[in-house]
Order: C-alpha cells, then sequence, then structure tokens
C-alpha cells in the first residue's frame, strides 16, 4: 500500500476547507493507494478546527497559533507527515476543488517520469471552469498549460503540487524564511537547482478562484501609511522576504533593483496597471 500525505494550511475559511476535504476524499485512488492529511490549524477562531476533526477525524491537526500563514504553515504539516515516510506529498490548498480526474493524472504523470519530477496541476474559476486561474509559469510569466501532455514549467503556484518521496529527499522542505508568499515559487526553482525537473499535468486538475482585489500595498485609493503598513505585513510584499528570494536565485543586482521597484510602486502606485492577481 502506497501513501499520499496531503498538506494543507487553514486560517478561518471553513466551508472552503470543508468543501475541500470533501472533494479531496471523493477524488477515486488506485485501490493500492491511500490518503493521509496532515492540516495546520494556524490559529482558526471561525470554528475550522471544530468542523473538521468532527467530519474528518482521520485528518492528523497540527496547531498553529496566527503567526505561521501558508508557507510556515504547510511546513509545519510536511514535518509531520515526513515522520511517515510517505510515498509522495500533496500539497493542496484549502479553496482548491479537486477534479475526480485529478489525482489519477497526477500520478500517472508522476509515473511517466519514473516518479523523479514535481507534478503541479492546474486550476479554473468555478463559474466557467474555462479560465486559468493557478498552476506553472513559463519563464516569461504565462501559465503553461495543455490538455493532452505534461508540459514543463519555470514557476509554480503551490494550490495542487505533488512530490515524490525521492524528490523530497533531493530538494527537502519548503525554506522557512518566507512567512506566506513566494514559498512555492522559491521551492520550484529550488527544484530546478537540484536538477529535478517541475511538470505542469494536462489539464484542468481542480477548481480555485482567483484573488480578485488589488493589494492594499499598491493600491492607490489607499493612504500611504495604510500602504506602508500592508506591505510589510506576511501577506503584503515584505521587502526582507522579497529581497532574500530574488537574491537567492538571481543575484545581488536584481534584488536591489526589486527592493527599489517596489518601494517606487508602494509610493507612486497609480503609475502601475491594476494588478488583481
Amino acid at each position: 500500500m502506497k501513501t499520499i500525505a496531503v498538506l494543507l494550511t487553514v486560517h478561518n475559511r471553513r466551508e472552503k476547507t470543508l468543501h475541500a476535504l470533501r472533494r479531496l476524499y471523493a477524488v477515486p485512488l488506485p485501490s493500492d493507494y491511500r490518503l493521509r492529511v496532515f492540516l495546520t490549524d494556524d490559529g482558526c477562531t471561525d470554528g475550522t478546527a471544530e468542523a473538521v476533526r468532527e467530519q474528518f477525524p482521520e485528518v492528523e491537526m497540527l496547531q498553529g497559533d496566527g503567526t505561521l500563514f501558508w508557507n510556515r504553515g504547510m511546513r509545519l504539516a510536511w514535518k509531520a507527515a515526513a515522520r511517515e515516510n510517505p510515498d509522495f506529498y500533496l500539497w493542496l490548498n484549502d479553496d482548491t476543488f479537486l477534479f475526480d480526474r485529478a489525482l489519477e493524472v497526477l500520478l500517472r504523470t508522476s509515473a511517466e517520469e519514473s516518479h523523479q519530477a514535481i507534478v503541479l496541476g492546474s486550476t479554473c474559476d468555478t463559474a466557467t471552469e474555462q479560465q486559468i486561474t493557478y498552476g506553472g509559469k513559463a519563464e516569461n510569466g504565462a501559465y503553461v498549460l495543455d490538455a493532452a501532455r505534461a508540459m514543463p514549467c519555470r514557476y509554480m503556484n503551490g494550490n495542487i503540487v505533488l512530490i515524490p518521496r525521492a524528490v523530497f529527499e533531493k530538494v527537502g522542505y519548503n525554506d522557512a524564511h518566507y512567512r506566506h508568499a513566494m514559498g512555492d515559487y522559491d521551492y520550484g526553482l529550488m527544484a530546478h537547482r537540484k536538477g529535478v525537473c517541475v511538470l505542469v499535468a494536462p489539464g484542468f486538475l481542480g477548481a480555485c478562484d482567483l484573488h480578485a482585489t488589488v493589494a492594499t500595498w499598491k493600491n492607490p485609493e489607499k493612504p500611504l501609511r495604510e500602504r506602508w503598513q500592508a506591505m510589510w505585513r506576511p501577506t503584503g510584499a515584505n521587502p526582507i522576504e522579497y529581497f532574500y528570494y530574488r537574491r537567492k536565485h538571481f543575484g545581488l543586482v536584481p534584488a536591489c533593483a526589486t527592493f527599489v521597484s517596489n518601494l517606487v510602486h508602494l509610493l507612486f502606485p497609480q503609475w502601475w496597471s491594476p494588478d488583481r492577481h
């Protein structure tokens, strides 16, 4: 029996979390596989943890205090899962709802690479199921997706990510330096550096809507003080974390350029096109 350890981090999205878990358990799985779910409750106050325990008692719950956010919450769940040495790890966002074919396609694509690659699942919008929302991106930032075959990508979103044990042994855990954003992009680039291929599985494997709001830190309708405070939050564009990411993967000069660019963006948001991703 092979095990897929599913990793999630949740914070006050009770209904979405429950729906994501229902969809996960409803997805067909080969008879020689089983799921083990490891979920970090990062300080939920809306009854999420209680509802998960009641409806899904088999889920292994890890406790956060509300300061972990996505990246560090995923790392906590991952460390707990790794103690059981599963065959695969599956990152899953709690606002991402898997389609029936998701696990079969992920595992088949992984098998085609002898379980030596990271395999991403692309998501679409929930309304039309036509528009790509998250997945893998090329060097130029455009999403990569083909309905019939797996495609290599440069950058990865963390919504649906299958990581075989052999890849984990090469790349390790996600970098704890990040609190919320950039941990998924960073992990994909670390994998490339280790010689691990990152692939986008064929077709859409789930649904997840975009967070369709302008980030506060670059919203021209917000006062400078509010934009400044928002930039430094874990869910903003923390200059230190972004500098670390750019320097780690692209060098000192690009890191400095991004640092300056973000400050200009903060001071003069009206110069920039609205970003609704």
